[in-house]
């Protein structure tokens, strides 16, 4: 297992995490590196021989460490702006094997991707396409693009990370895609080479994709009866992973498998976009008890990490299992988990029963290996965390935690 006790101290692969809290200090993002690279493997090998290209959703965690791990495996990716296109660039990815998704790609952001050379964009309106065209006719290129159409089918997950109904903001409705592909033969410098979809995120129940996924394929069978040499479809990613106890993660396999028996006879290069599921449980945060404070109503554990390291239980209310560095005789407490930034929100968790965790002491906030660090923030004139690499029996820091003088960098008076 990749966490787990030893003599009651809570291990990453081969290394005791309180040494790595007091060396490296807390609030402090640890990732196992055997996890990363070995979910990434099993997709790989569940597609098998069916010609397929795995990209990493970059958003999920853009570490240049994690990117380059998944660089090496062989993995492609899925960026959402250029910045994430740069940092893949220099943690070594193959621009032959990204493909730039989202609805607001800027005229800079297009160029550079055309520029570097990626596979294949994610289009989500007909004004992208045509300052698509536009940006590759004046740089002499052909651009290859899929439309990100919208199956209006439920992902029945957060209203925030749902994106396949027809009242969020993602993608062309599947009904108007036909006259879109149409319309999109006027352009001399486009080619339209596949249909894309993404749905959602945190899915634990993969049948609303299959659903998609068969309203995908059907439209492909139609636009290659109408003479379009589209070669491959683009599922997205959202598998979700087990959060909370009684939580139950889609095993890849045979998530892949049933997604294999709808594909397999079209003749199409399978991508898919995998974030979450690949780094989720792959990473931790650790965090030190400060204070323990009790008001007439609840108790209070006051750690160091806050909502500026990890939003996603105040922005979603997601649960994240609290686990002792060192786990001792002591009993357990229902506590509300805290940090020190000014807003009430600020909450890591909620009337939570754990261990009686005392001040000095260390905790790991579990499954924080996707959208911890990406969306932690400077709220509150906080440095954001350090960032450690374990491999083995072995650790570095592969992001140094940030200075006061990196928080004013760039500004004047």
């Amino acid at each position: 297992m990749t966490f787990h006790y030893e003599d009651e101290r809570l291990l990453c692969e081969g290394v005791e995490l309180e040494a790595v809290a007091r060396e490296a200090g807390t609030p402090c993002y640890v990732y196992s590196s055997r996890s990363i690279v070995a979910a990434y493997q099993a997709y790989d090998a569940a597609l098998g021989s069916l010609p397929h290209v795995i990209c990493y959703a970059v958003k999920a965690n853009s570490s240049l460490a994690v990117l380059s791990l998944l660089a090496k495996a062989g993995c492609g990716f899925d960026i959402v702006s250029g910045g994430e296109l740069y940092r893949v660039l220099q943690a070594g990815g193959d621009p032959g094997r990204v493909v730039f998704s989202g609805v607001g790609k800027t005229t800079e952001e297009i160029g550079f991707a055309l520029r570097s050379g990626i596979r294949n964009f994610n289009c989500e309106s007909e004004g992208e396409l045509a300052e698509i065209d536009r940006v590759a006719g004046a740089l002499g290129v052909t651009a290859r693009f899929s439309l990100r159409v919208n199956p209006d089918v439920d992902a029945v997950t957060h209203p925030y990370i749902s994106t396949g109904l027809r009242d969020h903001k993602f993608g062309i409705d599947i009904a108007d895609a036909p006259a879109v592909y149409a319309r999109a033969r006027d352009f001399r410098n486009l080619r339209a080479s596949g249909v894309s979809c993404h749905i959602g995120s945190q899915i634990l129940d993969y049948s609303p994709i299959l659903e998609a996924a068969g309203k995908v394929l059907s439209l492909i069978g139609q636009l290659q009866a109408d003479g379009l040499g589209i070669d491959h479809v683009d599922l997205g990613g959202g598998l979700g992973i087990a959060y909370q106890p009684g939580e139950q993660a889609p095993a890849i396999h045979e998530f892949i498998a049933a997604l294999r028996d709808r594909i397999g006879r079209y003749g199409l290069t399978v991508m898919i976009e995998p974030g979450r599921s690949i780094v989720g449980p792959a990473g931790v945060l650790l965090t030190k008890v400060l204070y323990r404070k009790q008001s007439p109503a609840k108790k209070f554990v006051i750690v160091d990490a806050a909502m500026n390291d990890l939003i996603r239980p105040a922005l979603y209310k997601a649960h994240h299992e609290i686990l002792p560095l060192r786990r001792a005789g002591g009993g357990a407490i229902v506590a509300d988990v805290v940090g020190p930034v000014c807003e009430t929100g600020d909450f890591l968790a909620r009337d939570r029963e754990m261990t009686d965790a005392q001040p000095g002491e260390y905790l790991a906030i579990a499954s924080a290996g996707a959208y911890g660090f990406a969306q932690s923030s400077n709220y509150n004139s906080r440095p954001r965390a350090a960032e450690v690499l374990i491999d083995g029996s072995g650790w570095r820091v592969v992001r140094e935690r940030e200075s006061f003088e990196d928080l004013v960098r760039g500004e004047t008076r």
